[in-house]
């Protein structure tokens, strides 16, 4: 296992960046949608199709090979990455809060 250096201002970018991302995805699908918590309940999916390295079709054509690569591969996930793909599903949550306080609200969105 090899050991990646941790730039501070990268990380913290990444941070900010995933977090305003999966915001912003996740209040356009629950506005458009009228659901409240569509983007953080697909976002484990999202993080699936970003770390592994395996093709899609093959979870259905070669899954017993296909689940264990998933497997090491979230495994294998450095502190640093970690904390990148939580500041993107805390970004979701945080959407879903707002698009529930908004309609607690009153506003009507589409």
């Amino acid at each position: 296992m090899e050991v990646q250096s941790v730039n501070i201002p990268q990380l913290m970018i990444s941070i900010i960046l995933f977090l305003v991302l999966f915001f912003g995805i996740g209040f356009l699908l629950n506005m458009i949608l009228r659901s409240t918590w569509v983007m953080a309940l697909g976002y484990p999916i999202i993080v699936i199709l970003i770390v592994d390295k395996v093709e899609f079709f093959d979870y259905f054509t070669d899954s017993t090979n296909a689940f264990p690569a998933l497997w090491d591969n979230l495994t294998s996930l450095q502190l640093v990455d970690i904390i990148i793909l939580f500041s993107g599903f805390i970004g979701a949550i945080i959407a879903g809060i707002v698009i529930k306080m908004l309609r607690v609200r009153g506003y009507q969105m589409f």
